[in-house]
């Protein structure tokens, strides 16, 4: 009995051969960690069959309504962002609800990229995420296919 060698073979993505697409995400209504977490997950590409973790095999993930997701709690006023300027005594801090004033789509690009990996493949991928902070956004041409996020695992 002869066996087909090529039945068997583990198949290894590379940048020619990963399919990527284009997808709509709707923030409105969402939590955030839940919906950066299912996001980070699009864009790294873990949930297709050839994800391969040293290449960017994921999909672009457009992020519309980005203003108006939910923190639950008291996360608007306790939760603390930190950044430092890299002067002495350079660090500043801003709570949530300030932040979405200030920055609407800041809150999403934030929670999505602490979900990736810390190097240059996650540098790279992080570039595949477009945040709007209301319905319209510029990427109407990609034709980007709408992905309810309450039936994606």
């Amino acid at each position: 009995m002869t066996v087909n060698t090529l039945s068997y073979k583990t198949i290894s993505a590379n940048d020619k051969t990963a399919h990527k697409e284009w997808v709509l995400v709707d923030a409105e209504g969402q939590t955030l960690g839940r919906l950066a977490s299912k996001v980070a997950k699009m864009i790294r590409g873990k949930h297709k069959p050839d994800f391969t973790p040293h290449v960017d095999c994921g999909d672009n993930v457009v992020v519309i309504n980005a203003d108006k997701i939910v923190l639950t709690g008291n996360k608007w006023s306790d939760k603390v962002y930190v950044r430092h300027t890299g002067y002495p005594g350079g660090r500043r801090e801003i709570t949530a609800d300030k932040l979405m004033i200030k920055h609407p789509t800041r809150l999403v690009e934030i929670a999505v990229k602490g979900m990736l990996p810390k190097n240059k493949l996650g540098r790279k991928i992080f570039k595949n995420l477009h945040v709007y902070a209301g319905a319209e956004h510029k990427h109407e041409a990609q034709k980007p296919k709408k992905i309810d996020l309450n039936k994606f695992n």
